[in-house]
């Protein structure tokens, strides 16, 4: 920033600059900030002058933030977090909060987590807009710039920045369609390679060291494919599906089986459709946890909804 100009700065710049990046749309960040576009149009232009920048170049897809408002939107957007939190710590009551929290989560966040956690907004924040998402292309760039909050995983790394506080330690189990031949009597390593699986093998972020990278399927890490080499013995992938909603479906009406989490499974087994086969081997334990960028628990919307998730999960 152009230090002959500091002086001068408008902090309201700041706060729209912020919005702009989140919102990536000169029409919703005016939405947000109870600006007209115009108005937004013309704090981005001095706010331009102020950083000796572009900032944002206008494309088919909306407002695209350049290399150095990408490098500065993370450091304003905790300044700013942590200025209103010391200007007005008691600001956000949840009762009467219409903030919106942003939540990149899969199928099994969302069927084994998020009742419990929609459960206890409805009741102590109503006006709380939960938002959930699949995993982007860009996930670094969006938590790092406020687009996104809150990451519910099985992480295999991500940067000292980020936060990943487990919530819940989650068993793996086989699933078969109910009535499946394989269920007639407990189930041997011989019976599960007797029949195709289905594998989940989503998208993960995963680029380099500044990257977060997010495990790809609730295969075991190998501990299935090490006994069954013990045995000489080989697997057969008939299926490899996006999701585990996905690999549940397909097993359901099918001669497959897969590999899923238990309590997922459990969920799936009430409708009668499914039977669950504990593994004929040992099989590690899968922890799920929450990440987020740690200088935003200073806001308190991200507190407090951080600790919405963790009471969720207990509870479970």
């Amino acid at each position: 920033m152009n230090g002959m100009h500091v002086a001068s700065l408008d902090l309201n710049l700041l706060r729209v600059f912020d919005v702009l990046l989140e919102e990536r749309s000169v029409t919703r960040a005016g939405a947000r900030l109870g600006l007209t576009p115009s108005a937004v149009s013309h704090a981005l232009s001095r706010l331009r002058y102020h950083i000796g920048d572009e900032l944002f170049r206008r494309d088919a897809h909306g407002m695209q933030p350049t290399r150095r408002a990408l490098e500065i939107g993370p450091s304003l957007h905790a300044a700013l977090g942590q200025l209103q939190s010391a200007l007005t710590p008691a600001d956000f009551n949840p009762a009467t909060s219409d903030h919106r929290v942003n939540v990149v989560a899969g199928a099994y966040a969302c069927a084994v987590l998020m009742p419990a956690v929609v459960a206890e907004l409805q009741a102590k924040a109503p006006g709380v807009l939960l938002q959930i998402a699949e995993n982007p292309l860009d996930l670094v760039e969006q938590l790092d710039s406020g687009q996104v909050d809150f990451v519910i995983s099985v992480f295999e790394s991500a940067p000292e920045r980020f936060a990943r506080e487990r919530l819940m330690t989650e068993a793996l189990t086989w699933v078969v369609r109910a009535g499946h031949p394989i269920c007639a009597s407990p189930a041997t390593l011989e019976d599960l390679v007797s029949v195709p699986h289905v594998v989940v093998a989503g998208r993960r972020e995963a680029s380099g060291r500044a990257a977060i990278s997010l495990r790809s399927s609730w295969e075991d890490l190998g501990a299935f494919e090490s006994e069954l080499a013990k045995r000489n013995l080989r697997r057969r992938v008939g299926v490899v599906a996006p999701d585990t909603f996905s690999a549940v479906t397909i097993v359901a009406r099918s001669e497959m089986a897969a590999l899923i989490p238990r309590r997922l499974a459990l969920l799936s087994a009430q409708s009668g459709r499914l039977a669950l086969i504990d593994p004929p081997y040992e099989t590690p334990p899968v922890d799920v946890r929450l990440l987020y960028r740690q200088a935003r628990l200073a806001e308190p919307p991200i507190a407090w909804m951080r600790d919405v998730f963790s009471r969720a999960a207990e509870g479970i």
